[in-house]
């Protein structure tokens, strides 16, 4: 057994490395796939759909926001992978009493990072985790944001309208893209929208995401006629703006040809 420390300050000890992990969160899962612990892991959430294999074979203990505690207990696992923001406080809890949970709090580029380094020590896949910082930070590095800062309003969810507000880890990526991102004016997280504050919005762009609501076309039309006239409505990819793990490597070619775009449409 060792000694660790979660990303909420926490410290736990777990085997090493550990044999029976559930995973209740679907970056992270993605993530010990990528490490090559498809025998290690155990479980994972019904929204864990990467890789599809383990989606299709894994035992699923219900989602991230309701966790079925039991069906966890059951699979005896030496460790749980969690996050603060997507799973809830009491299921964790819960848990916590019964075996090691280990949270993870991102909130930036820097803060996934520390979390894939950990999380692969952890594992027993130090050496892994490292060679793929160095390539997310690599690819990063070759990210041009815009030449010109532009208004953004990023929206997560319809009925009612979520914006995702400041301090997130979509807010960050937004940063780095060079966008200003108008849901920080708004008190909280993820602030929920009535029309009327819909119609203050004032962007240039209105990015609708593919995750967690299934942002269609016809809600590009719906929204363009709530907010004020000019600013123009995409659909972007959600999974390449929020899933901190593994993916990231991916996040830096989308972002950079989703910029060459929307220049493009303004040109």
């Amino acid at each position: 057994m060792v000694r660790v420390s979660d990303q909420m300050g926490f410290e736990l000890e777990v085997p090493s490395p550990p044999k029976r992990i559930v995973s209740l969160v679907p970056s992270q899962t993605e993530l010990l796939a990528y490490l090559g612990l498809e025998k290690q892991v155990v479980g994972i959430t019904r929204f864990c759909t990467e890789p599809e294999s383990w989606f299709k074979q894994k035992a699923r203990i219900g989602g991230t926001k309701d966790l079925h505690i039991e069906k966890i207990l059951a699979l005896a696992p030496d460790l749980v992978l969690g996050n603060k923001e997507e799973n809830e406080k009491a299921a964790i809890e819960a848990l916590k009493k019964e075996v090691p949970v280990w949270l993870s709090d991102v909130r930036d580029l820097d803060s996934a990072l520390a979390m894939i380094g950990q999380v692969s020590k952890m594992c027993g896949k130090g050496q892994e985790g490292l060679v793929l910082q160095k390539e997310i930070q690599a690819a990063f590095a070759e990210l041009k944001p815009l030449s010109r800062p532009k208004k953004v309003a990023y929206f997560i969810w319809r009925k009612p309208w979520m914006l995702v507000g400041g301090d997130t880890f979509i807010d960050a990526m937004l940063e780095r893209l060079g966008f200003e991102n108008v849901g920080r004016q708004f008190s909280g997280r993820y602030p929920s929208l009535s029309e009327a504050e819909l119609s203050t919005l004032d962007a240039d762009w209105y990015f609708l995401s593919s995750e967690p609501y299934p942002f269609g076309t016809k809600h590009r039309e719906e929204l363009e006629t709530l907010v004020q006239p000019g600013g123009k409505s995409w659909l972007v990819d959600g999974a390449l703006f929020s899933w901190y793990g593994s993916r990231l490597l991916q996040s830096p070619g989308y972002f950079s040809s989703l910029l060459a775009r929307l220049e493009q449409a303004e040109a």
